[in-house]
């Protein structure tokens, strides 16, 4: 069964292409299909589409398709097309003349719209609260370790004293600035296209203030051509926000794996979180972290397959935006699951302690003694030469310990600032009044 049905079938297999992998993937819209379908029917019986009595009626049903959704025991059968053909299928089997009623003022366009915006909403909630805490485990650490000196490196080349501490605390603030371009993308999804239909709006009078207010919604997208050509762009914003956070993690990943390395040595993993070799005894190998290396790295092709798929297309619906659910859902599960692996490995690694008393890392200490150089008076310039000549000579020595106290340095790591940074991004998502917007509009149905 198809809304579009004729008096003629198209042949089998165009059905099966233009359907692609939408019934598998229609099962995550499910709820939000159910959910947008309860507020458009509470607005059309505000303006007189449906009758007061019927109104009860088609809202029972619908949750009662909400709570087999839930129970995992609703399917979409093969004989239809999708997640809105099926729920529609299945209010007018159980409601006869009612059910039909309920895709008047809309198109599967804005209904597929508003899905899509109450799905991307909830999964970036997800992904909000796992950047939230793991923030708050890499700060955990930098205190742990702040004190644990290590080298830093520029070109790979040896370059100046590190700390884990800092080390740490770089991926915590570098998360918080993910989380602030998450909280921009949940800003622009969190807009109301229902009502827009096929992109030109409706004759009916719909109150889509009223569906906004219902479905917990910042705003409206008011312009109806605007709503519709927020298919593609959407998915792109929100491609962005996790491309960043798996630029990251990624990066973390690769660092964990470089460390790791015996000629590194700084950390290592417990042998629960490495695997082996079938042919050398020996080996533990650091594959949690190289794999989620590989996870972020086709993340960060995400926000480009949906330009390459979308980006060349006029205005208005085409079919080539359901191509996007099979790129852009799996990412999202790719990186709720990369974030739990690194939140649940990150507090098993252990550091490495008194790297620095190895001789090969005595020339991280040039910048020290240049500093202190120019503290007693000499020129940088002056100072700098002096120390390379002693680099060059062989002669170059250091004794003592480094004294870091400007903001964000070794010795002032700034956790407790970086804590409030975070909580002010955190305060900014409000997710609390869109639980109550769809709890109220669960309960008044």
């Amino acid at each position: 069964m198809k809304l579009w049905q004729k008096e003629y079938s198209i042949y089998e297999n165009i059905e099966q292409f233009t359907v692609g992998q939408d019934r598998e993937l229609d099962l995550q819209l499910a709820k939000y299909d159910v959910i947008g379908s309860l507020a458009h029917s509470i607005m059309l019986e505000s303006i007189g589409l449906l009758q007061p009595q019927e109104l009860p009626i088609l809202t029972h049903a619908l949750k009662v398709i909400y709570e087999e959704i839930e129970k995992g025991s609703f399917e979409i059968a093969e004989n239809v097309e999708d997640v809105h053909s099926q729920v529609e299928v299945l209010l007018t089997q159980r409601l006869g003349e009612i059910g039909k009623k309920i895709h008047s003022g809309r198109s599967r366009n804005d209904q597929v719209l508003v899905d899509l915006r109450l799905f991307l909403r909830a999964e970036i909630e997800e992904i909000a609260k796992q950047v939230h805490q793991l923030v708050l485990t890499f700060l955990a650490a930098g205190e742990k370790y702040k004190t644990v000196l290590m080298p830093g490196y520029t070109h790979l080349q040896i370059g100046m004293v590190s700390s884990f501490g800092l080390w740490f605390g770089a991926y915590a603030e570098s998360l918080i600035d993910d989380l602030r371009l998450l909280e921009s993308t949940y800003r622009i999804v969190n807009q109301n296209p229902l009502g827009s239909a096929a992109g030109y709006g409706s004759s009916f009078p719909l109150n889509r203030t009223l569906t906004t207010q219902l479905l917990g919604f910042d705003d409206l997208n008011y312009n109806v051509i605007h709503a519709q050509m927020g298919r593609g762009k959407t998915e792109l914003f929100a491609g962005f926000a996790l491309a960043a956070i798996a630029h990251t993690i990624g990066k973390m990943a690769m660092d964990v794996t470089l460390f790791c390395n015996q000629n590194f040595n700084f950390l290592s993993l417990p042998k629960e979180l490495t695997t082996g070799s079938s042919i050398m005894p020996h080996k533990k190998n650091p594959d949690i972290f190289e794999l989620i290396r590989a996870k972020c790295n086709q993340i960060l092709a995400l926000p480009n397959t949906i330009s390459m798929i979308t980006s060349n297309l006029p205005s208005g619906y085409h079919r080539d935006f359901q191509i996007l659910k099979e790129t852009v859902f799996p990412a999202f599960a790719s990186i709720k699951n990369c974030l739990e692996m690194v939140q649940f490995a990150l507090p098993l690694i252990q550091v490495h302690q008194h790297l620095l008393t190895d001789s090969k890392y005595q020339y991280l200490y040039t910048v020290e003694v240049v500093n202190q150089a120019v503290w007693n008076g000499l020129p940088f310039r002056e100072a700098y030469q002096q120390v390379s000549k002693t680099v060059e000579d062989g002669t170059f020595h250091y004794e003592g310990t480094p004294q870091h106290t400007h903001e964000g340095s070794i010795g002032n790591l700034c956790t407790v600032q970086i804590e409030r940074k975070l909580q002010q991004v955190w305060s900014n998502f409000h997710f609390e009044a869109v639980h109550r917007a769809i709890e109220h509009l669960l309960e008044k149905a």
